[in-house]
């Protein structure tokens, strides 16, 4: 009887615990914007990739090319599971390597007309006149649901995986529901995609990239919730995001 009353009250303490908190929810977060919180990004390791190098400051234990890597938990996936709720196609202004920090120069909207500013190199780059170069970029946010717990993220697409990202966008567009009004497209977080890496490769190289898969309708309400708010903040321009560091298509041929 001790041993069952002392399982009663530890018991008891979890739920007392647990409704302070939920009483004082969002308590000594008033002061952080968007700007104060760092958006992950769901990217793919490559060869290249300081994250599967053992001697670079960002080796992360366990990973190796073709894991999917987030940039803030450092946590390594075979493949995951998403909802994607926002999509943005952007040029990305960037120095050639050695002269960039990093960053970008710019970042540029399609309506800018700014690629038509530009020239194709032999490495085909699109040029500006000024030395830089563009990377057409789109970039999906998601709500990641392979955690226990839903949270927003970013996987950007260039180069190579554009194709994957307009067959991605094609998937979502090409669902169709009937409601009481006849046929309607939903919303593209109305379903899970399951996205995983493969190899691939031309003349230039070997490199793994995306691939997309529609899996199922979503069916956890609260996951739902997370992803309508991620959309409309993102609608209204509430949540800024900075441009993939360079270093994430190193190998990545154009």
């Amino acid at each position: 009887m001790n041993q069952e009353a002392n399982i009663a009250k530890r018991d008891q303490a979890g739920a007392l615990s647990t409704n302070l908190f939920e009483a004082d929810a969002d308590a000594g977060s008033q002061n952080m914007t968007q700007e104060d919180l760092a958006l992950p990004f769901l990217k793919v390791l490559g060869q290249l990739s300081p994250e599967v190098n053992k001697k670079d400051s960002k080796y992360v234990e366990g990973a190796e090319p073709g894991k999917i890597y987030n940039t803030v938990t450092t946590q390594l996936y075979d493949e995951i599971d998403v909802l994607p709720v926002f999509y943005k196609r952007q040029y990305v202004e960037w120095q050639d390597r050695g002269a960039s920090m990093g960053a970008p120069v710019a970042i540029h909207t399609v309506a800018s007309g700014i690629i038509n500013e530009t020239t194709r190199d032999k490495m085909n780059k699109d040029r500006l006149p000024n030395g830089n170069y563009l990377e057409n970029t789109a970039n999906h946010f998601v709500v990641l649901v392979s955690d226990s717990t839903p949270s927003t993220a970013l996987i950007s697409m260039k180069a190579t995986q554009l194709k994957i990202s307009k067959k991605w966008n094609t998937m979502m567009m090409s669902i169709k529901m009937k409601g009481k009004n006849g046929l309607f497209t939903p919303p593209t977080y109305s379903h899970i995609y399951t996205l995983k890496t493969v190899q691939m490769s031309n003349d230039k190289g070997t490199w793994f990239g995306w691939d997309v898969s529609k899996k199922d309708a979503i069916k956890d309400k609260g996951a739902y919730e997370i992803a309508r708010t991620f959309a409309e903040r993102l609608s209204k321009g509430d949540v800024q995001v900075k441009a993939a560091p360079s270093e994430t298509n190193t190998d990545v041929p154009y």
